[in-house]
C-alpha cells in the first residue's frame, strides 16, 4: 500500500504508511511474547541491505511520523470512548497502583482502588509504636525523586507541590574493616576524584565508568520522556540512536565493572549499592544498577518528610478528590472474565466490583496463581512468568532509643560490609546467616531536627534475606501456631542488635526504649508479596529493561503496575511504572468495544 494509498484516507502520508508498519511489528511482538511461533515465509525484503544514507532517511521520516502522531494522542485519546462506562478497578495500593489510579480518575475513569491493608501505600507506609512516641519508616532510606521523570509524574498528578524534599547528608556510606567510603550527593565529579585518590592505579577506568553510568541513565531519561508510541517506533533505529543502553542491555554489573575496572576491590566498592536492586553483581542487570546508580550520582538522594506515607496518603486523597474510591481491608479474591476479557472482580464479602479495566499492583505471581482461571492464560505467557524469580526479601529491627543519637554517630544510611565479595554475601542472605552477611543501618535524626520527640532516636537495622530460611515457619504463622517463629526472629534481631552496637553504635543495647522487627512473612503478610520479596520480580538479564515483563497482559482490560510489572521495584520505579500503564490503557483506548 502506498502513501497515496493512505492520504485518501485523511491522514497524513508518512503517519499512515509508518502505522501499517507499526502495527504489523506490535502484533509480532506481541505473539512472540505470549508464546506463539511465527510462520517461517520467505521475505523478500530479507535479503535487500540497506545503506547508511537511507536507514538514516528513514529514521528522519519516522521522526516526522512521530512528530505528526504524538502532539494530537494526549487531547484525542481520552474522548473515545465514554469513560463512565469503563469503570477501573486497581488491586493494590502501593505507589504503582496509586499512580496509575490518580492519573485515570484525573481523566474521568470510574476508579475503585481495593487494598487488604488498612492504609495505602505498600512499602512505602509507617506506624507507630508505645502509643505514638515512635513512628517507624517501613522501607524508604532515600529517593532519587528530584528534577526527574518521577518528579515530574508527581507533579503532572498535583502532589509534588505538598512534598517537603530532604536532601539526604550522602547518597550512601560504605563501612568495611578495612576502609570507609562516602558518596556524596549530586557531585559525580567529586565522587571520581575521591575514589581516584585512594585508588590511583584505576583512576582512569573509574572515569570511564562513572562516565559510561551517567551517559545510561542520560539515554533512559530521554527514552523515558517519549510516548508509548514515540518509543516503539523508536525501537526500530535503537541501537544508532541510543548506543549506551543497546550495548548494557547484554551486559551484567560484572560484566560493566571488568570493563572498565581492574582492581578487585575497587570492583567491591563501586557494587556495594547491590543490596538496593537484590542481586550480586553477576545476576543483576548492568542496565539497571547503571540508570538507579545514576539517577543517585546526578539528582542526589532524598527523604519524604515526614515520612513515605505521607506520598501515600496524598495520593489516595487525589484518588478520591477526583471521584475515585478507595476501600480498605479488602481482598481482591478472582478476577471475573466474559468471553476472554475483564468484566469484574470479586473481593472479600462476597461483593462483585464491575470492571472494563483491572489494574494488578499486587503479587503477579498470585495473581494468575489464585485469581484466573487456567484455560484464561496462554501457555506460553505463563511459562515466562514462571520462569521469573521473586526478588530477595528482607529482615528489618525497628529501635526507639531513650536518647537522641542526632550528630553522635555520623552518617545516615550506613552499609556494613564485612570482608567478603557481593557474590558471597548474596549466598549467605539467601540462607539465612544473618551471623556473616551485610547489612545496613539508618540513623534517621540524622536526616533532620525533630524527627523522633525530644531526647529521643528512630532508626532501622535491615538484612536482605532469602525465603527459605523462613519457609520452615510458614504453616505455623498462617495458622496462628508461632511461638518457634518468635523465638527465631528474636535470635536474628539480637544478632544485627550486637553488630551494629560493636561495628556502629557503642552501647546501643542499652538505649533501647521501643523494639519491632520483620520477616519475610511479615512482608508477606501485610503487603501480600510473593515470599515477601522486596523487589518484585528480580533485575535479572531474562527479565529487565527489553526483557522486562510488559504491563500489558494477553487478558483483554488486564494491566499490571509496580515492581512486579515494567521497569521494577523501587519508589521511582514504581511510579514509572504506574504512569506507562496509565499511557498503555490510553493508548489502547481505541481499541476497546463499544458499550
Amino acid at each position: 500500500m502506498t502513501w497515496q494509498d493512505h492520504a485518501t484516507r485523511g491522514e497524513s502520508q508518512p503517519q499512515r504508511f509508518f502505522s501499517s508498519i507499526w502495527a504489523a511489528s506490535a502484533q509480532n511482538e506481541q505473539r512472540r511474547s505470549f508464546g506463539y511461533k511465527q510462520p517461517q515465509k520467505e521475505d523478500p525484503m530479507a535479503q535487500r541491505k540497506i545503506s547508511r544514507r537511507n536507514f538514516i532517511a528513514a529514521a528522519g521520516l519516522s521522526a516526522a511520523a512521530l512528530s505528526l502522531n504524538c502532539s494530537k494522542f494526549s487531547a484525542s485519546a481520552p474522548n473515545k470512548r465514554p469513560k463512565e462506562k469503563h469503570p477501573v478497578v486497581v488491586i493494590g495500593a502501593g505507589l504503582g497502583g496509586l499512580t496509575c489510579a490518580a492519573y485515570l480518575a484525573k481523566q474521568g475513569f470510574p476508579v475503585t482502588v481495593v487494598e487488604q491493608h488498612s492504609i495505602p501505600g505498600g512499602y512505602a507506609t509507617a506506624f507507630d509504636r508505645a502509643g505514638g512516641k515512635f513512628t517507624f519508616e517501613v522501607s524508604l532510606h532515600g529517593t532519587a525523586i528530584h528534577n526527574n521523570i518521577p518528579a515530574q509524574i508527581l507533579d503532572e498528578i498535583g502532589v509534588l507541590k505538598h512534598l517537603e524534599m530532604v536532601r539526604l547528608p550522602e547518597v550512601y556510606r560504605i563501612k568495611t574493616p578495612s576502609d570507609e567510603l562516602v558518596v556524596p550527593q549530586g557531585d559525580p565529579e567529586a565522587f571520581i576524584r575521591e575514589l581516584s585518590r585512594r585508588y590511583p592505579e584505576d583512576g582512569e577506568g573509574i572515569r570511564r565508568l562513572i562516565d559510561e553510568i551517567l551517559a545510561i541513565h542520560g539515554e533512559i531519561e530521554n527514552w523515558s520522556r517519549k510516548s508509548l508510541s514515540a518509543q516503539k517506533w523508536t525501537k526500530i533505529f535503537f541501537p544508532v540512536i541510543y548506543p549506551k543502553l543497546w550495548k548494557v542491555r547484554a551486559q551484567t554489573l560484572a560484566d560493566l565493572l571488568a570493563e572498565h575496572i581492574r582492581s578487585p576491590q575497587v570492583r567491591q566498592l563501586l557494587s556495594c549499592m547491590w543490596g538496593y536492586y537484590g542481586l550480586p553483581p553477576s545476576k543483576l542487570s548492568g542496565f539497571y544498577y547503571a540508570v538507579a546508580t545514576g539517577e543517585y550520582l546526578k539528582n542526589g538522594s532524598y527523604y519524604i518528610k515526614e515520612r513515605s506515607q505521607y506520598l501515600s496518603d496524598l495520593l489516595a486523597e487525589k484518588i478520591a478528590s477526583s471521584g475515585g474510591g478507595l476501600l480498605y481491608d479488602t481482598s481482591a479474591e478472582r478476577v471475573v472474565l466474559e468471553g476472554g476479557a475483564v468484566a469484574g472482580v470479586a473481593v472479600s464479602g462476597g461483593r462483585v466490583l464491575p470492571a472494563r479495566l483491572v489494574v494488578c499492583n499486587a503479587s503477579v505471581p498470585a495473581l494468575f496463581r489464585d485469581m484466573l482461571p487456567r484455560a484464561s492464560v496462554p501457555d506460553g505467557y505463563l511459562a515466562k512468568l514462571n520462569s521469573y524469580r521473586p526478588s530477595i526479601s528482607m529482615f528489618i529491627v525497628w529501635l526507639g532509643l531513650n536518647q537522641s543519637l542526632r550528630g553522635r554517630i555520623p552518617g545516615f544510611s550506613t552499609t556494613v560490609q564485612p570482608h567478603r565479595s557481593a557474590e558471597e554475601s548474596y549466598e549467605l542472605a539467601l540462607k539465612g546467616h544473618i551471623e556473616n552477611g551485610a547489612y545496613a543501618v539508618c540513623i534517621y535524626d540524622n536526616l533532620f531536627e525533630g524527627y523522633s520527640a525530644p531526647g529521643k532516636s528512630t532508626l532501622t537495622i535491615s538484612s536482605l534475606c532469602g525465603y527459605t530460611p523462613w519457609q520452615q515457619f510458614e504453616a505455623g504463622y498462617r495458622s496462628g501456631q508461632k511461638e518457634d517463629y518468635q523465638a527465631e526472629k528474636k535470635r536474628w534481631a539480637d544478632i544485627l542488635i550486637r553488630r551494629a552496637e560493636k561495628e556502629l553504635i557503642p552501647g546501643l543495647a542499652s538505649m533501647i526504649e521501643v523494639h519491632e522487627a520483620a520477616t519475610p512473612l511479615t512482608l508477606w503478610r501485610y503487603t501480600g508479596s510473593t515470599q515477601g520479596a522486596v523487589y518484585g520480580f528480580e533485575q535479572s538479564m531474562d527479565n529487565a529493561f527489553m526483557n522486562r515483563i510488559s504491563n500489558k497482559t494477553p487478558i483483554k482490560g488486564l494491566y499490571l503496575a509496580g515492581a512486579w510489572g515494567n521497569p521494577g521495584g523501587g519508589f521511582s520505579g514504581v511510579l514509572r511504572s504506574g504512569r506507562m500503564t496509565f499511557e498503555q490503557i490510553m493508548q489502547d483506548w481505541g481499541t476497546f468495544d463499544h458499550v
